[in-house]
């Protein structure tokens, strides 16, 4: 099943796809159903706890052709970076490129939703304590990057900067999460393509890795790599990450004045 958080005639609403619109699940308007048009698209995870993220946990240089791509060699161990929940905004929703920067670019990600209490799991068990996949775009500013193995909080965790949505697909419903097809595409035109296949580090790994020495709760993340690709995008653009199965996350950069 493919979920959605929704804000809408005033209130924000839990939904589910239902051939092609939005039904809500609200008590007083449970069974409504809405066209994709009619909402505001919210990052599709629970606001409260238990099942708001505690924890955004993000990988740098987990595909194979990306590494190649920035002359790497793989890393040994995965190279991840927290980022804050302040980052993550909806589908159709708005990022902003700061004035005066040179090179900004999208990265499409498969994001891992964590269903349970995870600690020290091994990878046989993992997929277990996975609730459910959402598409997410990390995106990065290069101008501000120190170290490519370790950006740095201005480069990776800034307000709006990581769309996510437009659905949270159940687990049950990603028969294989390691046989996905990415595609990312800007005004348009095709810039980006690859398979999750790619992985240097693939999901199991990611989760027995950060469960090994820090608990993992519901709801949170672990956005997992780019593959190559990256292109910069200036105000104006309209970014489309898709990936097969999970779904296609739209958003559009403006500049700061804009904004």
């Amino acid at each position: 099943m493919k979920h959605a958080r929704i804000a809408w005639a005033g209130a924000v609403h839990d939904a589910v796809e239902s051939d092609g619109r939005l039904e809500l699940l609200t008590p007083a308007f449970r069974g409504r159903r809405l066209s994709f048009d009619e909402v505001v698209w919210l990052p599709p995870l629970a606001p409260m706890p238990p099942h708001r993220p505690r924890s955004v946990l993000a990988l740098a240089i987990n595909y194979a052709d990306h590494a190649k791509e920035l002359a790497f060699k793989p890393p040994e161990e995965p190279l991840a970076f927290a980022k804050g929940a302040a980052s993550l905004i909806g589908h159709r929703a708005f990022t902003v490129r700061p004035d005066g920067v040179r090179n900004m670019h999208y990265e499409c990600e498969l994001a891992v939703v964590i269903g349970r209490e995870a600690r020290r799991v091994k990878k046989g068990d993992a997929y277990g304590f996975v609730r459910g996949y959402a598409v997410a775009n990390d995106y990065a500013i290069r101008d501000y990057l120190e170290n490519w193995y370790r950006p740095n909080l201005r480069v990776k965790n800034r307000d709006t900067c990581t769309p996510i949505g437009p659905w949270l697909v159940d687990a049950a419903d990603v028969p294989d999460p390691m046989r996905l097809k990415l595609r990312t595409t800007v005004d348009g035109q095709v810039t980006q393509q690859g398979t999750t296949a790619d992985m240097i580090f693939d999901v199991p790994t990611l989760i027995e890795y950060f469960s090994s020495f820090m608990t993992l709760h519901p709801g949170d993340l672990i956005l997992t790599g780019t593959p190559d690709g990256v292109v910069d995008c200036p105000a104006g653009a309209v970014v489309v990450c898709e990936i097969e199965g999970i779904g296609a996350l739209q958003n559009t950069i403006v500049s700061e004045p804009r904004f």
